[in-house]
């Protein structure tokens, strides 16, 4: 993911799906930097984790930061040798604002390592500064393709990047959906765009007809994008960029007339989505993300735990990206508890890690990407946003 711009708290549920109207519970939050689920003391080392908490989008973040928390807290409660202190850094999902917090808790608060930033553009502004700094980081949520290609040595990511998310995109809805023509909208930004170049490109391989178009994300009007896609016809319509922009895109397409099959991204799989869209205009909306939301535990027993687990802490059920945030602080964990407690070794001892998440296995290859990669398709049906099933296997109802 990436990033959209003003600053409004989002409120979310996701059980396997997204319910709305229950309030998370939230930590405050500060810009500069704040502790949760700590050791309780000077001791141990510092684990960061720094994303949107408090902009348009922070319902996409603070489920991961909730997951990381969680698995720091419970770690601290085996009282091992070395605690972990847990920090975050609230960046509104802003590259300009990323940038000297990343330099503050490399240089200030000396983290030895950094789950996130939870956005493509972000991590762009910050890679190099924990590259530099030799402090390794592993996000849970940023899926820009270009992010592995940097060369980054300290750099690590525990979802698939766009290019798979494109490809299993693809694949659903020329197979499963049966679209022979597809229009692509984005947000014109990092994330938006290249995942929806790619699926043009994917779609096209595999015979569909494609067109592509952007929108600003600050306007509020589409109506130039809903003509040109009402001109085209297509079967089904992409759009790459976040929640806020894909409920007034979807909105405005259902009021202006289209009726064919609507789908977004990892960015749009929130309770955001159907209060944008509306209820009505929101049904049938199809997410592909590489997170998994497994609150039944179909996948793997570690999942149905933890679903448990985050439910009795925070009184929600899990999220997008929870599962993940949870993998990544895992990732870390596992590397204290091996004895490893400086940046450097840290980031050595992630390069051999292979041990199963609460989501998936954690083996990170040579550029720092999940050894196996998937992606999931979800469904808006009433309030909720329910996982099909794998992008290869999902059926649409």
């Amino acid at each position: 993911m990436e990033r959209l711009g003003t600053l409004r708290r989002n409120k979310m549920r996701i059980t396997g799906a997204v319910v709305m109207g229950v309030t998370l519970a939230l930590s405050a939050v500060a810009c500069g930097g704040d502790d949760d689920g700590g050791s309780g003391g000077g001791d141990g080392v510092t684990i960061g984790f720094m994303g949107d908490l408090t902009g348009e989008n922070s319902g996409l973040v603070i489920p991961p930061k909730q997951g990381a928390q969680l698995a720091i807290e419970q770690y601290n409660a085996t009282n091992p040798k070395v605690k972990i202190n847990f920090k975050t850094y609230d960046s509104q999902g802003k590259a300009e604002q990323a940038t000297p917090l990343a330099q503050g808790a490399v240089k200030n608060d000396k983290i030895v390592g950094l789950i996130g930033p939870a956005f493509s553009g972000e991590s762009e502004s910050v890679g190099p500064i924990l590259e530099e700094a030799k402090v390794p980081s592993v996000s849970p949520s940023a899926t820009s393709i270009t992010l592995a290609e940097k060369g980054w040595k300290y750099w690590h990511r525990v979802v698939a990047d766009d290019a798979v998310q494109s490809d299993g995109a693809a694949n659903f809805l020329v197979n499963s959906v049966k679209a022979k023509k597809i229009y692509l909208v984005s947000d014109n930004q990092a994330y938006g765009k290249g995942l929806t170049d790619a699926i043009a490109k994917a779609a096209g391989t595999k015979g569909a007809q494609t067109q592509t178009d952007a929108v600003d994300d600050k306007a509020t009007d589409y109506s130039s994008t809903v003509n040109k896609i009402n001109q085209f016809k297509p079967d089904a319509v992409y759009f790459g960029g976040y929640y806020a922009v894909a409920g007034r895109l979807f909105k405005q397409l259902r009021e202006g007339g289209y009726k064919g099959k609507m789908m977004s991204g990892d960015g749009s799989l929130a309770a955001g989505l159907i209060e944008g869209a509306g209820q009505e205009n929101a049904q049938g909306a199809l997410l592909s993300c590489g997170c998994l939301i497994d609150a039944e535990g179909k996948t793997n027993e570690k999942a149905k735990k933890f679903a448990t687990d985050y439910k009795t802490k925070f009184g929600s059920e899990v999220a997008i990206y929870s599962t993940e945030g949870y993998d990544a602080a895992t990732a870390f964990i596992e590397a204290v508890k091996a004895g490893h407690t400086e940046p450097e070794a840290i980031n050595n001892f992630l390069k051999t890690l292979d041990t199963q998440g609460v989501g998936k296995p954690i083996k990170f290859d040579g550029k720092g990407e999940l050894a196996a990669q998937d992606i999931f398709i979800y469904e808006v049906k009433g309030n909720t946003i329910p996982l099909l099933g794998n992008s290869n296997e999902a059926k649409v109802s």
